[in-house]
């Protein structure tokens, strides 16, 4: 293995290091030419396909709970459809109703990241010898993967709230 240093193109560098090779012994293979950067790559790219792979299943799997969360709160608020339908008749604001909800998704999300913080925290521990200059409980992306978890809670909750706080008060208490 020889590693050679130059400002030349990497192709013609190649031709003249064969030349030169060939020049000194011409039995001798020369393959697998490659450059640092080249070899670099090649070497971690199992690393960046899994780095890669967890984006996205952490990304779909974001979603995911998302989706849920907005079935779970539409669910919710049709359950109460007749309820909120009195509360807005005997006089509650919409600003009223719309915290009711948000405090549902609010008292949800608040559970899923307290229990996920700790389940984190042990598999980062866990996994200490599989991470590459990160330490097991870095404390700044806990916190900002708390901040975007609660932020598509109640973006995912925003919506049943917003349409609970819009039901016609003669509707709902009709509604069976």
């Amino acid at each position: 293995t020889f590693f050679v240093r130059s400002s030349q193109n990497a192709t013609a560098l190649g031709s003249s290091l064969r030349a030169a090779s060939a020049a000194l012994d011409p039995n001798l293979p020369v393959f697998d030419l490659q450059t640092v950067t080249a070899q670099i790559d090649e070497s971690i790219y199992i690393d960046r396909m899994i780095a890669a792979l967890s984006t996205f299943f952490g990304g779909l799997a974001t979603l995911l709970a998302a989706i849920g969360l907005y079935g779970v709160m539409a669910y919710n608020v049709t359950r109460r459809t007749r309820e909120i339908g009195l509360r807005m008749a005997l006089g509650a604001a919409r600003g009223n109703v719309l915290w009711l909800v948000m405090k549902e998704v609010a008292m949800l999300s608040g559970i899923g990241i307290a229990v996920a913080l700790p389940a984190a925290y042990a598999a980062g521990r866990a996994l200490n010898s599989q991470l590459y200059g990160v330490p097991p409980a870095d404390f700044a992306v806990l916190a900002a993967c708390s901040l975007l978890l609660a932020m598509v809670a109640a973006l995912a909750g925003y919506f049943p709230a917003l349409r609970a706080s819009r039901v016609d008060p003669l509707v709902a208490l009709r509604y069976e």
